[in-house]
């Protein structure tokens, strides 16, 4: 048994070393053949794949089943993770909601003591962006609405959220539009909660700034900008955006209407209220009234404002006799 059992270990290991020649050989003559560049040889290593790949599918069969468990199981983890990111983010806005209602009660309530009424004027006609003239140059937009509609030269256009901008030139059947982000647009605007008055200035970008501020130090990122009314330029209340930090250290406005689908305007009807042109009786009461001033100095807005050196008015006969 001891004999028949050296005679096996002395013929297994010349063949192992035998086999294992034979396959290197035939490895290297297969890198070989697949190194060849010939038309030949092209053909029937075409000819050899058509052969041996179909038969194969059998084996790749378990390995791509086990990838697509794989690839199911992620698919899986993932929709469960958005699952929990959603339930948690319904939680915030009933949350949200719940808050918006208690304020629209309270808003409702103070409204109803102060007894306030809403200015009815405070209107707006909606038109259709028909065109776009935006360019390097100049920024804008026509809608479809014009004079026969009421539209007047100067009134806010919005966007349903924020301010997109102001008309500027209005005709029978169309308008335009000057957008904020046009060099020449300047706006008011005040920051909250801070209360500083600003200006956005227009410069052809997504991202106007925002310039003479009262003080800069206490503006923060993500503060809200609204419109201030300075001007009569708009009215005062209108949401324009939020602050901005650029990468150079310079506020700007990320704008809160959305420039890159302008597909309906609000056009505000804005009535302004009378302004006071003339001083009326403010500064001194008129003449025919009487002004409680000493016997014998001049009475009247215009016996006031008389120059240095001019002779001074007669003075009445009962004043004389005085």
């Amino acid at each position: 048994m001891a004999k028949d059992r050296k005679q096996t270990e002395d013929y297994a290991g010349p063949l192992k070393r035998l086999l294992l020649g034979v396959l290197i050989v035939c490895l290297l003559g297969l890198f070989l053949l697949w190194r060849i560049d010939s038309p030949r040889v092209e053909r029937f290593r075409a000819a050899v794949v058509d052969k041996v790949v179909p038969n194969l599918d059998w084996a790749m069969a378990p390995v791509t089943g086990t990838v697509n468990i794989f690839r199911d199981f992620q698919s899986y983890q993932r929709i469960y993770q958005q699952n929990q990111e959603l339930r948690r983010e319904l939680q915030r806005m009933q949350s949200w909601k719940e808050a918006a209602l208690q304020l629209e009660q309270e808003n409702a309530r103070l409204l109803d003591l102060n007894n306030v009424r809403l200015d009815p004027r405070l209107t707006y006609v909606t038109g259709v962006v028909s065109a776009d003239s935006g360019s390097p140059f100049r920024q804008s937009v026509l809608l479809n609405v014009g004079a026969r509609d009421g539209i007047v030269d100067g009134w806010a256009a919005m966007d349903g959220l924020g301010l997109v901008g102001r008309i500027s030139g209005v005709g029978d059947n169309s308008a335009r539009v000057i957008l904020l982000t046009d060099t020449s647009s300047r706006i008011p605007v005040t920051v909250q909660p801070s209360g500083q008055r600003a200006l956005i200035l227009g410069d052809n970008t997504v991202a106007p700034p925002i310039d003479f501020l009262e003080d800069a130090g206490k503006v923060r990122p993500g503060d809200r900008v609204i419109t201030s009314g300075d001007g009569g330029v708009f009215p005062a209340g209108l949401l324009v955006g939020r602050v901005a930090l650029d990468p150079g250290g310079r506020l700007r406005l990320r704008l809160a209407a959305d420039y890159e689908r302008l597909e309906f305007l609000r056009v505000l009807r804005d009535h302004a209220s009378p302004r006071i042109d003339t001083p009326g009786n403010l500064i001194a009461p008129p003449a025919s009234q009487p002004t409680g001033l000493p016997e014998g100095l001049p009475s009247g807005p215009q016996s006031l404002l008389a120059p240095l050196g001019a002779p001074a008015p007669a003075r009445t006969e009962g004043g004389a006799d005085g």
